[in-house]
């Protein structure tokens, strides 16, 4: 029986968190809001638009030197900030779907989920599967329409996309007053009052009318007469369409609230957030393979969902991320790793708030915390005060994408190699080796990510390499019912020039085609072949 928490001043702590992830199609305006979240909550003096070239300040949450090129991220950033006495921590996910595996892994760090959609073009291929990850987990979501001042699609057909293509079922908390160039302004029915549009204030944060009663002719004044009407029309249809906003029904992955805004322009953001850090959910508790961990115990448990190298390019650091899943993260405390079934003191964990990074002596449940790291780590790792368990839900995907990696300097092999194993530890690919004559094999989820691969090898490690083609289809995980059968020696045998180990030595069919896939199970039904590396 594990032993449950009655501190007051550590309930408080868990309570005082939120721990959320920001999720969408690349270009919704995901790092922007994230930027105006920042702002809001006192942690940056100024956002720096992504793609804004007036304000040459990139975004605070994207630090590689890539991002900031291409104006886009490519990895998660973790961020943290005070807010009304939250503690809220952000991860900002990449969008784009070549690094779709990084945000899938993210998802398992967070408690509550945002979706960002861009009003002119709806619900787009990559947050229908994003969303489908958050619905099998059931994570509560909050659905925010962004871009608002320019001309998009309208609210109520937006709402209806938002629920037939990604299945959820909305109540608006906030509601936009005209769209486009007749929008001015966005009635909160959260607050019930009125947020105006000057239309030019990124910097400065909004006035708010408070407006309980729409039937007021003071609204006339303010909106005039026809938005006025229309108004009143659309916020009685709410009432009959749309369910009452119920926390539970939200909590349970039931119900998502939605809010309309423009991040860039700061516009409406703050609605969301007062909204936020009332209905979200503090830490919740998370599956292990042996039991439920609840926050509240006493004893410290986390995971690592990631691993980043050369953070800072001028010291060689590489940080493990763990997600504080119950009791208190101590620095210089002994912790044990279970994979590796040894204790390990950690003299400088890392916090992050906001672009700055601190150390922190202790942390709770709900916290990302940052661990220097020599090697000792791989992703879905468990730390604990002694227990053996690992949680659950941190998978290897199976790759889209195939590439012989070869060593374009035969004088810098050690640096190549070095560069590879630390960056297939950080997750950005997977590294597969042939059984039958050791050649290396690059296999990602996006083709993007070859060149974040050589980008890096170059900039970090001063290392060069060149890819070759290699025509598979899908990496398939082996598991044989009995290793020593006559079965898995003709299949080892017969499949010999496609088969692998990945970076952990587990063995790895590389088909060609689904009808390799779907024959081979035919023939060798005792050999079962898995699409992620996380088989029970």
């Amino acid at each position: 029986m594990q032993t449950i928490y009655t501190n007051m001043g550590f309930l408080e702590e868990i309570q005082r968190r939120r721990t959320f992830g920001i999720i969408s199609h690349p270009d919704a305006g995901k790092t922007t809001l994230t930027e105006k979240l920042l702002l809001f909550g006192g942690a940056i003096q100024e956002a720096g638009a992504v793609k804004n070239n007036k304000i040459k300040k990139g975004a605070t949450s994207d630090f590689m030197e890539i991002e900031r090129q291409r104006g886009i991220s490519v990895s998660t950033s973790v961020l943290a900030f005070n807010y009304k006495d939250k503690k809220i921590n952000i991860l900002d996910t990449p969008g784009h779907k070549d690094f779709a595996e990084d945000t899938f892994r993210t998802l398992t760090a967070v408690d509550s989920v945002i979706v960002v959609i861009d009003v002119a073009k709806g619900v787009e291929e990559q947050t229908e599967k994003l969303v489908a990850v958050c619905r099998m987990r059931k994570i509560p979501i909050i659905v925010f329409i962004n871009k608002l001042d320019r001309e998009g699609k309208d609210a109520f057909d937006l709402m209806d996309e938002v629920e037939q293509k990604l299945g959820l079922t909305v109540t608006p908390l906030s509601f936009p007053i005209g769209m486009g160039y007749d929008f001015q302004g966005i009635y909160n029915l959260w607050e019930q009052n009125i947020n105006l549009f000057s239309g030019d204030n990124r910097k400065n944060i909004e006035e708010t009318i408070a407006f309980s009663d729409v039937q007021n002719p003071e609204l006339e004044k303010i909106i005039g007469q026809k938005p006025a009407d229309r108004l009143r029309e659309e916020l009685e249809l709410i009432d009959e369409v749309y369910p009452k906003f119920d926390r539970q029904d939200y909590l349970d992955g039931k119900l998502q609230p939605v809010f309309f805004g423009s991040a860039l322009n700061n516009f409406g953001v703050r609605e969301l957030l007062d909204c936020f850090v009332q209905i979200a959910p503090s830490p919740r508790p998370k599956d292990s393979e042996t039991r439920l961990v609840d926050p509240k115990e006493e004893k410290m448990t986390g995971f690592v969902f990631k691993i980043h190298a050369n953070m800072d390019p001028k010291h060689r650091d590489r940080l493990a991320f763990i997600k504080i899943v119950s009791g208190t993260f101590e620095r210089n405390k002994p912790y044990y790793h279970v994979r590796q079934k040894k204790n390990l003191k950690f003299s400088s964990p890392n916090a992050f708030f906001a672009e700055k990074k601190e150390i922190v002596d202790i942390s709770y449940p709900g916290d990302i915390v940052g661990l220097h790291d020599t090697g000792n780590f791989k992703i879905g790792d468990t730390l604990t005060e002694g227990e053996i368990m690992s949680f659950k839900g941190i998978p290897s995907f199976s790759p889209e994408h195939f590439r012989y990696i070869n060593n374009a300097d035969p004088m810098k092999a050690k640096q190549l190699d070095k560069g590879i194993d630390q960056l297939m530890d950080e997750g950005v690919a997977q590294l597969f080796t042939l059984e039958m004559n050791n050649r290396k094999i690059i296999g990602t989820v996006g083709a993007l990510q070859y060149e974040v691969i050589q980008y890096r090898l170059e900039h970090e490690y001063g290392a060069k390499c060149t890819y070759e083609n290699f025509p598979v289809h899908k990496a398939c995980w082996v598991k044989p019912n009995d290793p020593k059968s006559e079965e898995f020696k003709e299949f080892r045998r017969i499949k010999q020039k496609f088969l692998a180990h990945d970076k952990y030595g587990q063995l790895v069919f590389l088909a060609d085609s689904d009808f390799t896939i779907q024959m081979t199970q035919n023939k060798y039904p005792n050999v079962k072949l898995f699409f992620t590396s996380e088989f029970e």
